[in-house]
């Protein structure tokens, strides 16, 4: 039971009814730190923080309590490309939910006292980042990897600049980026789709359309980067990798299923290399990261320090093996179950389906059946994985390390997967 209606000013309503007493709805924008300069890297996030800050009707509190009255679940977030501000909440609660949501998206204050206080909550955000090496390394590796272009911003921003906004700059950056045209509104569970679209007509019907499209552009390919970042820390924190494929290419089934073979779930070649039998790491894995125009794919892992170069030897031989040997049909199937019960068990949870038609939405414009992403698994080949594997891994990998080294102690040349 999947609708969509676009209201004149262009904001998408997307919704799917499903039997349940519950319903989880969300707002959804097509901005995120991509979309930032350096002057301003930080401000979606801040944005995100300042729409529960207080409207001309309600306090800060007042939403807080309004939210904890619904009796469901809400937050927030920010990445790259996307922010979302989302609730599940009883079925019976959803013209509640819309109101309150409608006037927080819409009515938001900015007050430069409100502004001041949330500065310093989120500075306090940045130093937990900084203080927490295995999400710092994240950060630090896209940085390098995708260098001065806005995907290596970080999403939180700099701490000099989030030190300096303020919020003439923040109302500016909203009413600049949250064009009617990049929204998206998505509901799942007990969901009435015309009741629900006429509650939200009246509630962002009247905001005016700028036929300002996203201004992104395509990063650059770079060399690949080998950077070491010292800290005094019990374990040194790796990520390697190489450029990927984009949300949206025709290979992305087969990108998961290889994401899956290589470090994806336990019976992965990193995990029981690296984790079971050499007994290097107790965190490994491999990850996607994907855009709607590109992306890559990471290898994360935490190790002794006397223990890096073995390391990432052994990630580099498992990745030159996945590259030349091609990957046994029954390895392939269970890949294929696996990717597959991980799309149908999040079936199950409302919050995962809203989520899932809101991304759909913005990212294909279209709805996506489950049946379509199983299929999808299903045609991918043996030889689809090598061929991807190939083509992925033709370049040496980029790599960042942090901790307790030095330079003269890293040995980067098997990563140059020759």
């Amino acid at each position: 039971m999947y609708q969509k209606t676009v209201l004149d000013n262009g904001i998408r309503i997307v919704t799917e009814k499903i039997p349940s007493r519950t319903v989880s709805a969300g707002i959804w924008v097509d901005v995120g730190a991509r979309d930032e300069q350096p002057h301003n890297n930080g401000s979606a996030h801040f944005v995100e923080h300042m729409l529960f800050k207080g409207t001309a009707s309600r306090t800060a509190q007042d939403i807080a309590q309004e939210f904890d009255t619904l009796g469901g679940l809400s937050n927030a977030f920010t990445s790259g490309e996307t922010t979302s501000y989302y609730a599940t909440v009883l079925d019976d609660q959803v013209e509640c939910l819309v109101g309150l949501m409608g006037d927080i998206f819409q009515h938001s204050l900015f007050e430069e006292e409100e502004v001041v206080r949330e500065r310093e909550v989120i500075l306090q955000e940045i130093s937990m980042v900084e203080d927490t090496p295995d999400d710092r390394i994240h950060e630090l590796f896209t940085g390098g990897l995708w260098g001065k272009h806005p995907l290596g911003y970080t999403v939180l921003g700099p701490r000099e600049v989030v030190a300096a906004m303020d919020s003439v700059g923040l109302r500016e950056y909203m009413r600049r980026e949250y064009t009617p045209e990049r929204i998206v509104i998505a509901a799942s569970g007990n969901v009435h789709h015309e009741q629900f679209c006429r509650l939200w007509q009246e509630q962002v019907g009247g905001l005016l359309a700028s036929n300002q499209a996203a201004s992104r552009h395509l990063p650059p390919v770079l060399a690949p980067m080998r950077k070491l970042h010292k800290k005094n820390l019990e374990q040194a924190h790796l990520v390697l990798g190489t450029y990927g494929l984009s949300l949206v290419a025709p290979e992305r089934y087969a990108l998961y299923l290889l994401h899956v073979l290589l470090g994806g779930n336990m019976s992965s070649r990193l995990f029981q290399e690296v984790r079971e039998k050499a007994g290097l790491a107790y965190s490994i894995y491999s990850y996607l990261s994907s855009f709607t125009d590109c992306g890559y794919l990471g290898v994360y892992l935490g190790v002794d320090p006397a223990v890096v170069n073995k390391a990432m030897a052994l990630v580099a031989k498992e990745i030159k093996a996945l590259r030349q040997v091609s990957v046994s049909v029954t390895k392939l199937s269970r890949a294929k179950d696996y990717a597959k019960a991980g799309i149908f068990l999040s079936a199950e949870n409302m919050e995962s389906r809203m989520t899932r038609i809101a991304r759909n939405e913005l990212t294909f414009g279209r709805y996506i059946s489950f049946d379509e992403v199983a299929a999808g698994f299903d045609q991918v080949r043996p030889e689809d994985i090598a061929d991807l594997a190939t083509r992925l891994f033709n370049r040496p990998l980029s790599a960042t390390v942090l901790g307790p080294l030095k330079t003269k102690d890293l040995d980067w040349c098997p990563l140059d997967l020759e």
